[in-house]
């Protein structure tokens, strides 16, 4: 039924388990999807390239290939939102597929309403930076077309260095970004292991843009992988 309404956004699952792929396809065509399937990673990049899908959702124990390959591969030829689905736990299974092209980590079992959020969350960033200039969260605004940065208003005044992260974080926003990332981007590839260097400016901006930095609601922390900058609901 889903396939037969191309108006509708496509998702592809990229998942060996048909429980999981049932309880998908029954959760995102019941909201407004259309769904494709493939139970192996070969698969999945084929109906990938076929389909271009407007989302991705992928396991990463697929049977063939790890799904971090699969994500290597993908990110070679694709930019569409990619969400990876897994029972994996581990930072450095997060970390990996998110340096290696995932836009976010949902842990199994899952509940689908917040899996739905996230899918939400990852499509609207894939929204052309051109399209989606000016960041809102709470009494937070950032306006990356003119660099302005307002709280309740009134601007806030930032070094370069401050900016540039807070940029990269609203250019991102809902996404997790890991640590290696933000530092190679902000600070260049050679500091792709200096987190000290991180930890002191995202603690710098918490003091400017939260009420309380001691108990963050825009700039989280995602533990042992990175930050995540939470847009207005």
């Amino acid at each position: 039924m889903s396939e037969n309404s191309p108006h509708l956004p496509a998702v592809l699952v990229i998942d060996d388990e048909l429980q999981i792929r049932r309880l998908l396809r029954v959760t995102l065509e019941g909201n407004g999807y259309r769904v494709f399937e493939a139970p192996t990673g070969k698969e999945g990049l084929i109906e990938a390239a076929q389909r271009r899908p407007d989302a991705i959702i992928i396991d990463l124990g697929l049977p063939d290939m790890d799904g971090v390959e699969v994500l290597k591969r993908l990110r070679e030829w694709s930019q569409a939102p990619v969400l990876v689905l897994s029972v994996r736990e581990g930072e450095d299974d997060k970390v990996s597929a998110l340096d290696n092209g995932a836009d976010d980590f949902v842990i199994k079992p899952f509940s689908t309403a917040e899996l739905l959020a996230r899918l939400r969350v990852v499509r609207r960033r894939a929204t052309p930076l051109e399209e989606n200039v000016l960041f809102r969260a709470g009494k937070l605004e950032v306006d990356l077309s003119s660099r302005q940065v307002l709280m309740q208003g009134k601007e806030i005044k930032m070094t370069p260095t401050e900016y540039s992260l807070l940029r990269m974080l609203a250019r991102n926003a809902g996404k997790v970004v890991t640590h290696r990332q933000i530092l190679k981007e902000v600070w260049g590839p050679n500091y792709g292991e200096q987190t000290h260097y991180l930890r002191v400016y995202i603690g710098r901006l918490r003091e400017k843009l939260e009420e309380d930095p001691t108990r963050p609601e825009v700039l989280v922390t995602e533990p042992g992988v990175g930050y995540r900058l939470l847009p207005a609901s």
